[in-house]
């Protein structure tokens, strides 16, 4: 006998779009953790840990290269990234 679909209320994340990155560019990315990567795969965590990030809510300041937005684009879900300031 098949087992009944998961429902929508153990959904963890919100409807909509995944968050665009920033345009590319010369310049810095505030790379900041919004979710815990427990309970994803080893390779999510891994590029967490590529990345610079130790734990829940750290945050790091990277140069825009190619190889970081494919990080990125890997954990998307996981992190907030932001354009840093020039004057900083």
């Amino acid at each position: 006998m098949a087992r009944n679909p998961p429902t929508r209320r153990y959904r963890k994340r919100k409807s909509g779009r995944d968050p665009q990155l920033p345009p590319v560019s010369k310049g810095k990315l505030r790379i900041r953790q919004i979710r815990s990567g427990s309970g994803h795969p080893a390779l999510l965590r891994r590029t967490l840990e590529a990345l610079g990030l130790k734990h829940h809510q750290d945050m790091v300041v990277q140069q825009d290269h190619p190889a970081l937005r494919g990080m990125l684009y890997q954990v998307r879900h996981l992190v907030e990234v932001t354009a840093e300031q020039e004057g900083k």
